[in-house]
């Protein structure tokens, strides 16, 4: 086990590594921006150092700063959480060139699943099923272009290759539009991710969002369960849970045993997430990420397996501890992301916390680095928090988090509590099943009374 550990992130998901390691006995070095020097993580840190900034460019995006505050701290491994640089495969191989183990997959496997046509590829070759779509990029012919969209049927959808986080994508409803879409994609697929290269799929109309969490060692792996990401807006979520209301659990059992064996032929390391549409009983891979998610504590809710740990036991060489057989469920649970903006308008909202009361009771979970006193800085996403009930059925779940959200107090600051808490009211979410679009359906209904 290794003795010093650097966390290379900031916000709620440096504290829970942070909480990881402590409970494993591994010392930790957190970095962090001029903005975050008074942050609760830390002040816990048993060692922390400033690599540069507010700007993420200029310190959480800023490798060699990084790489060099883990040198001068002799630390042995760098966990990057989620966002930032961990899906960076360029990163993951400086860390290790530079002698540091990266907690997560191998450069390569974030390269090959990093990439949206190459994870395609390895998804059809073992044997999971993907949206109907273009085999690969799409070339620079007009006439094949508009081929394929005619074969897989409008509406159709336009996705960066190294693009994800909702970023790079364009639906198109008919074939006036495909030319100047597909041009505009790749214009700015190749800013953002360096990548002009996209593709195209069959755009579904009501799809929900399911994905599968896995774990693996580079040579056994094992799935722990689906989400149900539904809820979102703009393809950022709002509300996810465990596991998924009305999917034949065969099913969910099948795909999940796909995704196993898709671990085991890349000889995948670490925790990753596969994700999917849902709709018409069936489902369709979409991409993979290949690192911790936000959501990642509804799925330790119901099996009891500590993710962010079992991501530093192997990234240390130890194997998993546990075969598929082993894997049990255990009631349901929900995650609301609280974040500090309108809840409506989803305007950012920084500033100064002047009061911060968090909730309990059987079954709450709150995952958050805030305190009153806290300054949200501008420079960041506006996530503040993560409340996570956990109930014998998903009624009870519902109810715990209804009454959670009601005990909560976030003054200083706006916070998306009132939409939270009419979604827990809401009598289409009580059923269970919304698709993706659901919720900005829901808010353009209001907005237009």
């Amino acid at each position: 086990m290794f003795k010093k550990l650097l966390i290379a992130n900031r916000g709620e998901i440096a504290l829970r590594i942070q909480r990881a390691c402590r409970e494993l006995g591994v010392k930790t070095v957190v970095v962090h921006s001029e903005a975050d020097r008074d942050a609760k993580y830390v002040r816990l840190a048993d060692e922390s150092v400033c690599i540069g900034p507010a700007a993420p460019r200029d310190s959480y995006l800023n490798m060699p700063a990084i790489i060099a505050a883990a040198e001068v701290t002799d630390a042995e491994a760098i966990h990057p959480g989620y966002g930032f640089l961990a899906e960076d495969a360029d990163f993951a191989e400086r860390v290790e060139k530079s002698g540091f183990v990266f907690v997560g997959p191998t450069p390569e496997s974030i390269r090959e699943m990093g990439d949206k046509v190459t994870a395609k590829k390895a998804m059809i070759a073992a044997g999971i099923p993907v949206v109907p779509g273009s085999k690969g990029a799409l070339s620079d012919d007009p006439a094949e272009i508009k081929k394929i969209a005619r074969e897989v049927g409008y509406p159709v959808i336009v996705k960066a290759a190294g693009g994800g986080g909702g970023r790079g994508m364009r639906v198109v409803y008919s074939e006036d539009a495909l030319e100047a879409a597909v041009s505009m994609t790749r214009s700015e697929a190749a800013v953002a991710f360096n990548n002009p290269d996209v593709y195209m799929e069959k755009f579904l109309e009501n799809p929900r969002h399911i994905e599968i969490q896995v774990l693996a060692d580079g040579k056994n792996a094992v799935w722990l369960g689906e989400r149900d990401c539904s809820m979102q807006r703009r393809h950022q979520k709002v509300i996810e849970e465990a596991p998924a209301p009305g999917i034949d659990r065969k099913l969910v059992k099948k795909i999940g045993e796909r995704c196993v064996e898709a671990c085991r032929k890349m000889k995948y390391r670490g925790a990753g997430t596969f994700e999917f549409l849902y709709e018409n009983g069936e489902f369709y891979f979409i991409e993979m990420n290949t690192r911790i998610q936000v959501e990642h504590t509804i799925t330790e809710m119901i099996t009891g397996i500590d993710l962010v740990q079992q991501q530093i036991l192997i990234a240390s060489g130890k194997p998993l501890p546990f075969k598929q057989s082993d894997i049990q469920f255990n009631g349901h649970s929900i995650e609301c992301r609280i974040n500090a903006e309108d809840p409506f308008k989803f305007i950012p909202s920084p500033g100064l916390i002047t009061n911060w009361h968090t909730p309990g009771g059987p079954g709450v979970r709150m995952d958050s680095h805030v305190f009153t006193g806290y300054r949200v800085p501008p420079n960041y996403d506006s996530m503040i928090g993560k409340l996570i009930t956990h109930g014998a059925t998903r009624e009870q779940a519902i109810a715990r988090m209804s009454i959670a959200l009601s005990e909560m107090v976030i003054e200083g600051v706006q916070s998306n509590i009132a939409l939270h808490r009419d979604l827990m009211e809401d009598e289409n979410f009580k059923v269970g099943g919304t698709s993706i679009h659901y919720l900005e359906q829901m808010l353009a209904q209001r907005s237009a009374k």
